[in-house]
């Protein structure tokens, strides 16, 4: 005749079972949300406070008023589907077979000059000032078009253009055809418009990177 288990024991043996059970689920709920923390990883920059507009853009503005204010709907994320998609890579890959790479030293005598490449040649801001323009005039709403200023690889200043989609924030780069999220970039994002107001500039996560004295070198 087999002997039966005090009362006590046989709910401390139960509350171990279902601790132990507990603990399992957390573990796999745990590894589960981690999974999707991953795979919904940041896909928009983020914006910080008030910052100063590059010099060659705030001259810019000087001469091209009409081209620095805020133009078309306030829109805060482009529903980017493939007709979208395919027109933003026409306009990429067009731009940059269009323009001849040219310093402003070599083109225009000075160390940094913005202005929209209509002879032809330009630098790395002149495409972006190309491309938001082409953008522009084909309808896309310019709180969504933020010409933007980082490091490239090398460490030099750089421009290209940050195109804010629900597909996250997309980068029109001059030395690369493809268009690829910004994470993809290896660049170290520093400064760019804000949606608010195109004339106003944001810093972006490298807070700690001093601006470059010179956006770009040509490239």
């Amino acid at each position: 005749m087999s002997k039966r288990l005090p009362r006590t024991l046989l709910q401390i043996l139960l509350s171990m079972a279902l601790l132990c059970a507990g603990l399992a689920t957390a573990g796999a709920q745990e590894q589960r949300f981690a999974n999707l923390s991953a795979a919904f990883a940041p896909r928009h920059l983020g914006e910080g406070r008030s910052t100063s507009a590059p010099a060659g853009y705030t001259r810019f503005c000087a001469e091209h008023p009409r081209d620095c204010g805020n133009s078309g709907p306030a829109v805060a994320v482009i529903h980017l589907d493939n007709n979208k998609a395919a027109e933003l890579d026409r306009v990429n890959r067009g731009v940059n077979a269009r323009i001849q790479p040219e310093t402003d030293l070599d083109h225009y005598g000075e160390t940094e000059r913005w202005a929209y490449p209509d002879d032809g040649k330009g630098d790395c801001e002149d495409y972006v000032l190309e491309k938001r323009r082409t953008l522009l005039n084909l309808g896309w709403p310019g709180s969504a078009l933020l010409i933007t200023v980082v490091r490239d690889r090398e460490g030099d200043g750089h421009a290209v253009l940050t195109v804010i989609t629900d597909r996250g924030d997309l980068i029109l780069d001059n030395q690369e055809d493809d268009i690829v999220s910004w994470k993809d970039t290896g660049y170290r994002f520093v400064k760019r418009q804000s949606q608010a107001r195109a004339t106003d500039w944001v810093s972006l996560g490298d807070t700690l990177v001093p601006p470059p004295p010179v956006v770009g070198g040509g490239r």
